[in-house]
């Protein structure tokens, strides 16, 4: 089947370009601008008409959360703006479509895990933005799977298991927020799920918004940790981890405090399970350090 992904250069579209590449059974095609501009319906219809492709996957999102907060516009042309312009020339040209969201969309204030049911509340600009564009694609394209995701890293881009590794190259101790929980979800997992995704569906999917991310929980500090201990093991840069509350480390956009999703429904529906969150960070910090020595 073909696919092409809206979003070229984004930790997710260079996971599903990997993910894909060698394969037969797949021909994934990822265009950003000026190939595939969002921002622009026109270009949208054109490059749907040229490439005809079995899914779409939008791969492509505003996500400076902090900037944000400053740059509304912007936010809503990336997060909302754009996938209605997917999903509308999707559904014209009988095209599903998949499209990837966040835990934003919830205020965090849950003691349990968030599923598709509870009501939303976004804290900030960038979530709310990324809920109105669930909302558009939606209303625009009956034939949809939302996908909700959380605390995305890989090996492509800029996260927070890169960022960690860079500053703790010649320092001894680190801050790290500790009363934020959540579930690292590696971009590389993301992408061979919706590799899964992609052929049901045109069988008859069960079409809607689904949550999707890693299983497990834990909060940033224990993210770091197991970020150093796996490069401690690889031979690269660690440090030790002092636990700090988020009212130490002020941002300007407030993030959830607790946003871990509850994914169970979409393994009930297409049998699609990620694994705990912190089974790939070995292998991700493995190879991030040797692709920067």
């Amino acid at each position: 089947m073909k696919i092409l992904v809206a979003g070229r250069s984004g930790q997710v579209a260079r996971s599903l370009a990997e993910a894909a590449e060698g394969r037969d059974d797949v021909k994934l095609v990822c265009l950003g601008r000026p190939d595939l501009d969002i921002a622009d319906r026109a270009s949208v219809d054109a490059a749907l008409a040229r490439e005809k492709p079995d899914v779409l996957i939008n791969a492509a999102a505003y996500t400076a959360v902090d900037q944000a907060e400053q740059d509304r516009e912007a936010a809503y042309a990336g997060n909302e703006t754009g996938p209605r312009h997917l999903a509308e020339a999707s559904a014209a040209q009988g095209i599903p479509i998949i499209h990837i969201s966040t835990d934003y969309v919830f205020n965090g204030e849950g003691e349990r895990p968030y599923v598709e049911s509870d009501p939303t509340d976004p804290l900030g600009v960038y979530g709310a933005s990324k809920l109105a564009g669930e909302m558009a694609v939606a209303d625009a394209n009956p034939e949809h799977l939302i996908l909700r995701t959380a605390w995305v890293y890989g090996a492509y881009g800029k996260n927070f298991l890169k960022t960690m590794l860079r500053v703790a190259d010649g320092r001894d101790e680190l801050s790290v927020v500790a009363d934020q929980s959540g579930a690292p979800t590696s971009s590389h997992d993301i992408a061979e799920a919706l590799l899964k995704l992609a052929p049901k569906m045109k069988d008859g999917a069960a079409f809607g918004t689904y949550h999707m991310a890693a299983s497990g929980e834990g909060v940033w500090a224990d993210f770091t940790q197991a970020i150093f201990e796996a490069s401690a093991e690889a031979g690269g840069p660690t440090a030790s981890v002092t636990r700090i509350p988020s009212s130490d480390y002020p941002t300007p956009a407030k993030r959830p405090t607790y946003s871990v999703l509850n994914s169970s429904a979409l393994e009930e529906a297409f049998g699609v399970r990620l694994p705990d969150w912190r089974e790939p960070v070995p292998g991700i910090v493995r190879r991030v350090l040797q692709e920067t020595d």
